[in-house]
């Protein structure tokens, strides 16, 4: 059969139409990938702040001499704490009471139970003006973030020693807000007119995957070691970081703790949000290394 040559500039249109061809399903591709990057972002907003964190604001509740952790069923067993969250807390409180109790805290659907030692100046109670309970995907690496597991309804953790007898070891922090230059300490600090004293408190956020509390009620927690949770504790959770503000300044000398001096201030927890809340929030917050405000959205 007689082959039918083409004129070379034929051969020519045909090499760009087949360039033309495969140059399109290049680009088509480039721009779908490029579409999709574009609406994962768009998912998130532009602007987002890329920090791990949600936060729950939470006003005084209520004042007692109980710990429904340390001294379970012991009501007037402990020294005086102050509450916030469930507006129920004393020393028979579990689970059930604190999912049917009102709370304190924006959001409201966090109906878990925070308390710290009382604050006394000069022998008068004094509650904080502001106190805010942050989860934090923080203190280890990106691996250890992604793989961050939900706080489980129910679980209880101390952090801090309400029995230290000396600053030393202790992982409470004092400072003074609005006042950068004064530095944080241990104990109690002097805070200028005008600033507030502020207490933090961090506590472990690696768990055991088994037990809601232990005997010596720290023993089922722990603190990351070298970016990551420890073998023994593999669970990664959301930190809790306790803030708060007290609205007192000036000489310390007549300030003191219901358990002791500033470096016994220690905090509780009993978690009781619901868990499809707290969930969502550690997806899309936590994980994908998001701050959160406290309705759980980006703020």
């Amino acid at each position: 059969m007689t082959q039918v040559r083409r004129p070379p500039w034929q051969a020519f249109l045909a090499v760009l139409a087949v360039a033309a061809v495969v140059a399109s399903q290049l680009f088509t591709g480039s721009t779908g990938r490029a579409a999709q990057n574009e609406q994962s972002q768009a998912a998130v907003g532009p602007n987002v702040v890329r920090v791990a964190e949600f936060v729950a604001e939470c006003e005084f509740s209520h004042r007692r001499p109980d710990d429904p952790i340390i001294f379970p069923g012991l009501p007037g067993a402990s020294h005086s704490h102050s509450f916030f969250g469930s507006t129920v807390t004393d020393a028979y409180t579990n689970l059930s009471d604190l999912l049917a109790s009102d709370s304190t805290c924006d959001p409201a659907i966090d109906l878990s139970s925070y308390w710290v030692p009382t604050l006394f100046v000069n022998n008068q109670p004094v509650e904080p003006q502001s106190a805010t309970f942050y989860y934090l995907g923080e203190g280890v690496n990106d691996q250890t973030i992604a793989r961050t597991q939900a706080l489980p309804q129910g679980l209880k953790i101390v952090a801090g020693n309400a029995t230290a007898t000396s600053p030393v070891g202790t992982i409470a922090r004092w400072s003074c807000l609005h006042a950068g230059h004064v530095n944080p300490s241990q104990n109690f600090v002097n805070c200028p007119a005008g600033t507030a004293l502020e207490s933090y408190l961090d506590f472990p956020q690696c768990w055991n995957g088994r037990d809601l509390d232990s005997p010596d009620h720290k023993s089922h927690m722990a603190y990351p070691v070298g970016g990551t949770c420890p073998s023994t504790h593999p669970v990664a959770v959301p930190k809790l970081r306790q803030v708060l503000r007290y609205p007192v300044n000036g000489d310390p000398s007549g300030f003191r703790l219901a358990s002791g001096p500033g470096y016994t201030m220690h905090g509780d927890f009993f978690n009781a949000w619901p868990t499809a809340e707290m969930e969502r929030r550690v997806r899309d917050c936590i994980r994908p290394i998001i701050k959160c405000g406290a309705n759980g959205s980006p703020s």
